[in-house]
């Protein structure tokens, strides 16, 4: 597959850190998920996390929404330290959205009615509610499916779903766990797209980690590879295929993006 972003940010004009961890450190019993790591995200930026299973990518995520809290280290967005703050009020504050692996809808609601579920909960205004629900439904092409279960819906169409709920409390960043996974050519075509048009037209931010690397690299801006519990290597899809401890670590040498 070729790259679908007709640009790539290779320099922010102000590089404005959204979400930086400092020194995190994270372990589950005896065992050392996270070794004192370091990173940013920019505002308006794409970025990916790749690695092998267990390494920590969706351990991030749970750091970042505050599900579960590091034993040492700073996580900060817009500056703040957001240690000590529960869920709600991250998600709240700072406007995050995050689509899970699985699930991430109710199963014997209809489209339509998922959608009216989170909106009651995310949206205060009526009016404003059903129109945001109507935009979602033409901005994801799914007129045709609104009144069937999420349950019997195709994979493609579950993960449009998902994605359409995380964005109806306009969030200003978006955590995708794994979303390229178990999709076939076309779908993953369509869900990059769908990320690359959510930057472009609405400056989100926005944050990938998935075990496709290709279909990872072939719509960020800057990503990151775990291994270890430590950040071996970080960069442009093109500097990091090129990189000698992510051809060791993770790509291999024969590894290219298109």
């Amino acid at each position: 597959m070729g790259i679908i972003k007709k640009f790539r940010i290779k320099s922010f004009k102000n590089k404005n850190s959204l979400i930086e961890f400092e020194n995190i450190s994270l372990s589950y019993g005896n065992r050392l998920i996270l070794d004192n790591i370091n990173f940013k995200i920019n505002e308006s930026e794409i970025f990916g996390m790749l690695g092998p299973n267990g390494v920590g990518k969706s351990t991030i995520f749970n750091l970042i929404t505050g599900l579960i809290a590091p034993q040492t280290g700073k996580i900060k967005i817009n500056g703040e330290v957001i240690n000590d703050y529960p869920i709600y009020l991250r998600t709240k504050k700072y406007k995050i959205g995050y689509v899970p692996q699985y699930g991430g809808f109710f199963e014997d609601l209809s489209l339509l009615d998922n959608l009216k579920a989170i909106a009651e909960i995310v949206i205060d205004n009526k009016n404003l509610m059903k129109n945001k629900i109507d935009y979602m439904i033409t901005k994801f092409e799914l007129e045709n499916v609104k009144d069937i279960k999420a349950k019997y819906l195709s994979g493609g169409q579950k993960k449009k779903l998902v994605i359409a709920l995380a964005l109806l409390g306009d969030p200003k960043v978006l955590l995708l766990d794994e979303c390229f996974a178990a999709l076939d050519i076309l779908t993953i075509k369509m869900i990059q797209e769908i990320i690359v048009n959510l930057q472009q037209e609405n400056q989100i931010t926005i944050c990938i980690c998935d075990h496709q690397a290709r279909d990872l690299l072939a719509c960020v801006d800057v990503a990151m590879i775990l291994s270890n519990c430590k950040i071996i290597a970080q960069g442009s899809p093109s500097n990091l295929i090129n990189d000698t401890n992510a051809q060791r670590a993770y790509f291999g040498n024969s590894f290219k993006i298109s």
